[in-house]
């Protein structure tokens, strides 16, 4: 059995109290983080409700793309977006859901079998993802598929 361990960084300046607006640094994404605006925060920049979004939405598109392309299936078009919902009860916050909504489009001459196929990989790729199962037992994730040719 192969080992790799891949090793990723941050670092954020954060000036004061709850409703300061710092900075964050991950190498490629350097941006504003603060509140958002919706949580009584001054919404500047991206926050982690976005930010734990857009990595279970990017790892769930990306863990979709790579199952697609070993299995010979080459989308025409492909989007995917997605919905968080976090939960607010007596002051404490729950990230609580994370619903995926995938729109694929196959070629017109694509087969019962290569459409029953993505969608199993469609699927796949949402239990499969890193994120996911990190999140796993804390927040619901989910994928509402839609598949055509």
């Amino acid at each position: 059995m192969s080992t790799e361990k891949h090793h990723f960084s941050s670092s954020i300046q954060w000036p004061g109290g709850r409703n300061a607006i710092g900075q964050i640094n991950t190498g490629v994404i350097q941006a504003a983080i603060s509140v958002p605006a919706t949580m009584s925060g001054p919404g500047e920049g991206t926050n982690p409700d976005e930010m734990l979004l857009g990595a279970a939405s990017t790892c769930y598109t990306i863990t979709l793309a790579a199952l697609l392309e070993r299995n010979q299936i080459e989308p025409l078009d492909f989007k995917v977006t997605s919905d968080g919902v976090v939960d607010v009860t007596n002051g404490i916050f729950n990230y609580e859901s994370i619903q995926h909504h995938l729109y694929l489009k196959l070629k017109a001459d694509a087969t019962a079998h290569q459409m029953e196929l993505a969608e199993k990989l469609a699927k796949k790729a949402e239990s499969s993802c890193m994120i996911s199962k990190a999140l796993s037992g804390n927040v619901a994730v989910s994928a509402d598929i839609h598949i055509q040719k």
